[in-house]
């Protein structure tokens, strides 16, 4: 069974939106620019440091939807 990809960028945009932060705070805790935070939305994959650390910022698990994809396709 075929799964749908995961666009990991446009999840991150979705709960900081969701936790009412801003493009700004999120730049400033990422020390990055706003321009490389809407690189970051745009982008379908993300190396495993940096989602790690929006992990930690955001407090949430974004690991969780490579692993619920994975374990899907095992089915």
């Amino acid at each position: 069974m075929e799964q749908e990809a995961v666009h990991i960028g446009q999840l991150i945009q979705q709960e900081l939106y969701r936790q009412g932060r801003s493009i700004v705070w999120f730049a400033e805790q990422l020390c990055c620019s706003r321009s490389n935070v809407y690189k970051v939305f745009s982008k379908p994959g993300i190396n495993t440091l940096l989602l790690l650390k929006i992990s930690s910022i955001l407090h949430y698990n974004f690991f969780q939807y490579y692993s619920d994809s994975w374990d899907e396709e095992k089915m």
